[in-house]
């Protein structure tokens, strides 16, 4: 491995196996309620090979059984697709859309597991994490898929959408929550502007497309860059048939966002979105990191800060704010307020970019405007928090006040799940936070059975009831 590549080393270096081990340690004592699988995916190269660029690295997930109080299993696989072995992305045909690295995040819809690259298909995987293989919606999906998809937790449908240099340039998808694919609609109107992740709301879905575009000189196998020629914009398209033909765009300042932590409809009903943006100088500094470039920052996210955009339809305009000034990345909520409004959000904030500082867990308070920090120790880097709801919960968080809103009181009441790599004891921990107050001990660690690499996206698969 080249030690230039800084995705291939220190937290980040890729572990050369598959094992499996069971009854894993556990330190406090792990609710009950906590029966099903954490499973995280990223990027992690076979032995031998070094990847042009940190997103090209072959997919591997990283899985943890809990069950009742337990602590089952630990395993570890490769996402078996066509690109593991070498085949090429692009081919006499064109892209070949199961030559994929399927390494960026896995979730599950309908009973499928599903491995996720945005430029390929999804690949479907085992409950042991082994893979069946590539997954199309019983071929109604010919083209790449998001790997950011939202589920509607009110309807249980998945909106997703594919993403394309060429045109068409975005397609917008609903599938059904037992997994068939309901509408399919091509948006007009959008540019070529790299689009990660999106967002929906009750009566709309939220689109970004920030100053990063196809660059076609860009030679690292992702081939996008910054341009100032490329406006940024917000596109708001209601939700439904015939929605894409109704979508209105909105110039914001330049920037790019790779991640929304949420959006929804205020009692106004202006489209609130939030999410971590970067300007060009962040921008560049992170895509130097990425590809293993001079002048890059010591993280693989340098200067994102936490973003506001308020889009009043009815008077034609977004205000913009920055409402934090840590850099964060991997925002994320309560899921079960996606697309509603949300007191609480968290995040991973990042030493500064000379790598001065430690990592933290953040939880921020929308209500009143504060923050909680959880800062871990020097070598130590937690990866995303994903929130669990408490076994008595739901009732809180399902309840409505007297205008009919969801009401926040039980939002926070649940556990956040991070895999902690800590360089220093060459080792790795899974721990269970309480999410109402990152300052209390964890309620759980479980010890894991070697280092696992710092990862990008994961899931909380509980067990079907």
């Amino acid at each position: 491995m080249s030690v230039d590549k800084p995705y291939l080393t220190g937290h980040y270096t890729p572990v050369t196996d598959e094992i499996t081990a069971t009854t894993l340690p556990v330190e406090g004592t792990l609710p009950p309620e906590l029966t099903g699988r954490l499973i995280r995916n990223s990027h992690n190269p076979k032995p031998g090979i070094t990847p042009t660029h940190w997103f090209k690295g072959s997919g591997m997930v990283h899985g943890v059984r809990l069950r009742e109080g337990r602590a089952e299993w630990y395993r570890n696989r490769w996402v078996h697709t066509p690109a593991l072995e070498g085949a090429p992305y692009m081919t006499e045909r064109g892209p070949d859309l199961t030559a994929s690295t399927a390494g960026t995040h896995v979730i599950e819809h309908a009973g499928r597991l599903l491995a996720l690259c945005e430029a390929n298909l999804p690949f479907e995987l085992t409950a042991d994490l082994e893979t069946v293989g590539a997954y199309d919606f019983g071929g109604k999906l010919t083209s790449a898929m998001t790997a950011h998809p939202k589920e509607d937790p009110a309807t249980g449908e998945l909106h997703f959408f594919s993403s394309s240099p060429f045109p068409p340039y975005l397609i917008h998808h609903v599938a059904s929550p037992d997994g068939q694919v309901l509408a399919t609609q091509e948006v007009p109107d959008a540019s070529a502007a790299l689009k990660h992740d999106f967002a929906v709301t009750e009566h709309h879905v939220v689109f970004l497309e920030g100053s990063v575009t196809f660059d076609p000189a860009e030679h690292s196998g992702i081939p996008y860059g910054w341009s100032d020629a490329q406006p940024s914009r917000i596109g708001v398209m209601p939700r439904g048939a015939g929605g894409a033909a109704r979508i209105r765009w909105f110039e914001v300042d330049q920037g790019y966002g790779m991640h929304f932590a949420n959006a929804y409809e205020d009692a106004y009903g202006r489209i609130v979105v939030e999410g971590p943006t970067v300007g060009r100088t962040g921008w560049q500094r992170s895509w130097n990191w990425w590809v293993g470039a001079p002048d890059r920052g010591a993280e693989p996210n340098s200067g994102s800060r936490t973003r506001r955009w308020t889009v009043d339809l009815a008077a034609g305009r977004v205000k913009e704010e920055q409402t934090d000034d840590l850099t964060v990345e991997f925002p994320t909520i309560n899921d079960a307020f996606t697309g509603r409004e949300h007191r609480y959000q968290y995040a991973l904030s990042f030493p500064d970019d000379l790598g001065i500082g430690n990592h933290t867990l953040v939880k921020y308070d929308r209500r009143d405007g504060t923050r909680q920090l959880r800062p871990f120790g020097n070598g130590q880097l937690p990866s995303e928090a994903v929130f669990v709801p408490a076994a008595d919960a739901s009732e809180a968080t399902n309840a409505t006040d007297s205008s009919g809103s969801t009401d926040p009181s039980g939002e926070d009441a649940g556990y956040l799940l991070t895999v902690v790599s800590d360089l220093n004891a060459d080792a790795s921990r899974l721990l269970v936070l309480d999410a109402s107050d990152l300052s209390l001990p964890p309620v759980a660690t479980v010890r894991l059975p070697r280092r696992v690499p710092a990862m990008i996206h994961g899931s909380w698969i509980p067990d079907a009831v």
